[in-house]
């Protein structure tokens, strides 16, 4: 059951605190708070709950502003609800009328706001916050109603930059060997859960030599260096090994074990290793590097290996995204836990930009992938300039402006590598701590709309200290004091 808030929430200077005292206006988390459209999209996730039926739901204010929170401050869940019951800011930014001593809902709640509030939605709330800050610092474009009905064409304003990334996940760098290792020890435990209750039917259970297979592993594992024939001859091992273990589960089954004795997790792990089981007999056999599909971990199937090329991590493992970036804000495109080529998407994303904003960007900003035939081709028909190098054999005297514009290009093209910098190295992109693969698409959503946020409240920080640069009479520790609330 949903049921929305009547009552409007008060101004943070009537913010009810156990102690004397308000709430200054001036505060970040007051400010983001006014930037968010909380009302706008408090109805399309009221759809998810019966109108009826069930307890009453936790706001959709309180659900993602408790994300916005963990992903600003760095915290785990645990920590950020203590952050949240200590802070009256907070507790304001939340949606709460008054400041209250015990934490307003528990650490496991946001597993559930990340299965609700999808990226798809995310993604509106961050389109709809950068577009409103864009059309009030461009004047023009509230005129192209005008134009349209003029029948005038609109002319090609704006750039806009493309770029994909990798936001790798919370795994153990994968080995072959590795894998099946784990996966072994996973069925030696699934045997063992399934023989309790056939005791008294079998008096011996069945045999999977882990102690002499534990010793195959480590044997090989404690080398510094492998030869190719030592590796493959592992591998081949604990093939057999993990072959034996399915083979008694099965018939552990057919002599009247039931899969219902295993856990949630351990039935979806015994899925998984068959699948590992395939693949990996596949590549021993055909000796071969690569297969579809191709599986990297037990506990998160999902992900695969990315293949990058970047110096000192040549593959990632995690979900790849393709991004766009205009006027220093960023737009998720696209998340996907499988490889694709980002070249694909270049006209679609011209698209979501004329859709926007209402008109096409004058240049796009790519590196080499995106500079296809057919994605020049298609820019110049719409007026588009598309920046680097042209296609062919390079000419052999290159004019002064052509390569001041090509060094414009790189310079302005860098914006975005330092927006996927800030998503890493500030925020959670570098390593994905979420295990299912919808909540890890929310948590990489939730880091662009904080980015976006945060730049949001840079500008007002610096709209603030030229105030009170201008105004020399006030008192200074009165500016300082208001800086460090703000920061």
């Amino acid at each position: 059951m949903y049921r929305k808030e009547e009552q409007p929430l008060p101004p943070p200077e009537k913010f009810e605190l156990p102690f004397e005292g308000k709430l200054s206006p001036n505060n970040r988390w007051v400010i983001m708070a006014e930037l968010i459209p909380w009302d706008d999209f408090e109805e399309e996730y009221a759809k998810l709950f019966s109108a009826e039926k069930g307890a009453p739901a936790k706001l959709f204010r309180m659900a993602l502003g408790t994300l916005i929170i963990k992903e600003k401050l760095g915290t785990s869940d645990r920590e950020t609800i203590e952050q949240i019951r200590e802070n009256p800011y907070l507790q304001y930014f939340i949606g709460l009328n008054c400041y209250q001593q015990e934490p307003p809902l528990e650490s496991s709640m946001l597993v559930h706001f990340r299965k609700r509030i999808d990226g798809e939605l995310i993604n509106k709330i961050n389109k709809k916050i950068v577009k409103r800050e864009i059309d009030k610092s461009d004047k023009e474009v509230k005129k192209k109603d005008c134009l349209q009905e003029k029948g005038e064409k609109i002319k090609n304003k704006g750039k806009l930059i493309l770029d994909a990334t990798c936001a790798p996940a919370d795994i153990k760098y994968p080995t072959d060997l590795g894998i099946l290792n784990q996966a072994r020890i996973e069925t030696e435990r699934i045997i063992d859960n399934l023989y309790k209750p056939l005791r008294v039917k079998l008096r011996k259970k069945p045999r999977t030599s882990r102690i002499i297979a534990r010793k195959e592993y480590l044997k090989v594992a404690k080398k510094r260096k492998l030869s190719y024939q030592e590796r493959r001859k592992a591998i081949g091992k604990q093939l057999k090994y993990l072959k034996k273990n399915l083979g008694n589960i099965e018939d552990l089954i057919q002599a009247g074990a039931s899969l219902e004795n295993l856990s949630k997790r351990q039935k979806n792990c015994l899925e998984t290793i068959k699948k590992v089981y395939e693949q990996q007999q596949s590549m021993w056999e055909n000796k071969t590097q690569s297969v579809p599909q191709r599986i990297v971990s037990l506990t998160q199937p999902h992900i695969r290996p990315i293949v990058r090329g970047k110096a000192g991590k040549p593959i990632e493992f995690g979900a790849k995204l393709s991004v766009s970036c205009v006027d220093n804000y960023v737009f998720l495109y696209k998340i996907s836990l499988e490889n694709f080529n980002e070249s694909c998407h270049l006209k679609e994303q011209v698209e979501k930009y004329k859709e926007t904003f209402g008109y096409y960007p004058e240049s796009v900003h790519v590196d080499k992938i995106y500079r296809t035939r057919e994605n020049r081709n298609w820019c110049k028909e719409r007026g588009i300039r598309i920046s680097g190098p042209k296609l062919g054999r390079p000419p052999k005297n290159v004019s002064e402006e052509e390569k001041k514009q090509a060094h414009s290009d790189e310079c302005f093209r860098n914006a975005i590598e330092g927006k996927f910098g800030q998503a890493k190295r500030r925020f959670s992109i570098n390593l994905v701590m979420t295990k299912l693969p919808e909540t890890s698409i929310t948590s990489i959503a939730i880091t662009f709309l904080v980015v976006n946020l945060s730049k949001l409240l840079r500008q007002l920080l610096s709209l603030f200290l030229s105030l009170f640069t201008n105004n020399r009479t006030g008192n200074s520790s009165n500016r300082l004091s208001l800086i460090l609330i703000i920061l």
